[in-house]
């Protein structure tokens, strides 16, 4: 049994770093039950076998750097980052938590997994970056952040969000009411991003003025896009053809995300899609990133990311019993 002893600068409150009602504390109890973790005043004292309480007293550590930082710690942010110090290589939470994206609000958003930070520092870096994973890991959410934030520091001077309408067989003209009514089903999950991160007086100015585009895939074809920031969001539904499309329309000064779940393919007829086949297409082009995000990364309901990994376990035991035809 190994005795370590943590104090906690003054700076720091203790309700902040422990958690109302101990929650955060009970989170890191609950996580490494063979240590002993008393809190007296702002000493912290652990006992139990040395790595464990090394990798506790480097928790707190991590933590009291992002509540340097401002930011809040929940019981979630700890249990991300236990799972992130639990990486090999190891992770640093204070790094993922405390990197704001975009602040809107009193709102900030920000990643909350390593996978996350990677996703957003991949868009930073680079000129097309694909964000591939289930629903719910963010992959389209700080997607969205980064557009914001490029057109608030003027990187871009506008933002297009696009998808395709495959309920509709992207043939929107069959559907009642005028092109608005008839599109907004499709693109509603783009229009509550921007809620949160641009103010809702500001949007529609922002989209009269044409420096917020939120349109059908379909309506892409044809045009060269400089200077804008572009989203394809679902671009498991879209095909090879499509695909290529919306790539091309890439023009100078713009920067370009695609993200999709390859799990949900909603494509009539067999059709093939363009996400699928993508990186075996592009992965020897510089300037082009790939990141899979998985259900670890889910920052939903804690139910979505266990929903998530039991499909996959039926999705392989069903394959692995699949007669194989000669």
């Amino acid at each position: 049994m190994e005795r370590t002893l943590i104090t906690v600068p003054n700076a720091i409150s203790m309700v902040a770093l422990i958690g109302p009602h101990d929650e955060n504390l009970r989170v890191i109890e609950a996580a490494f039950p063979l240590v002993n973790i008393t809190v007296r005043g702002n000493e912290i004292t652990l006992r139990g076998a040395h790595v464990e309480c090394q990798t506790i007293e480097n928790l707190f550590n991590e933590m009291m750097v992002v509540i340097r930082s401002g930011n809040i710690l929940n019981a979630d942010a700890v249990t991300r980052s236990i799972s992130m110090l639990a990486q090999i290589p190891q992770e640093h939470p204070a790094e993922i938590l405390s990197l704001n994206i975009v602040s809107n609000r009193g709102r900030t958003i920000r990643p909350k997994t390593a996978n996350q930070k990677k996703y957003v520092d991949a868009i930073e870096e680079n000129t097309i970056t694909f964000g591939i994973g289930p629903a719910g890991t963010g992959k389209t959410y700080l997607a969205m952040a980064m557009a914001v934030s490029a057109l608030q520091q003027k990187k871009v001077n506008r933002i297009i969000l696009t998808r395709p309408a495959v309920e509709a067989g992207e043939h929107l003209g069959f559907l009642p009411g005028t092109l608005s009514e008839k599109i907004d089903p499709y693109l509603r999950p783009l229009f509550d991003a921007l809620h949160d991160m641009i103010d809702i007086e500001s949007i529609p100015r922002l989209m009269q003025s044409g420096v917020i585009e939120v349109a059908p895939l379909a309506y892409m074809r044809g045009r060269t896009l400089n200077d804008a920031f572009i989203i394809l969001d679902e671009a498991q539904n879209t095909t090879p053809e499509q695909m290529k499309m919306f790539l091309t329309r890439l023009g100078f000064g713009s920067k370009m995300v695609v993200t999709g779940d390859v799990t949900q393919i909603d494509l009539p007829n067999g059709q093939h899609s363009g996400l699928r086949i993508i990186r075996d297409i592009l992965k020897e082009i510089d300037d082009i990133a790939f990141l899979e995000l998985t259900a670890e990364d889910v920052v939903r309901h804690r139910l979505i990311g266990d929903i998530v990994k039991a499909y996959a376990v039926f999705d392989d035991a069903r394959q692995a019993v699949r007669p194989i035809r000669n």
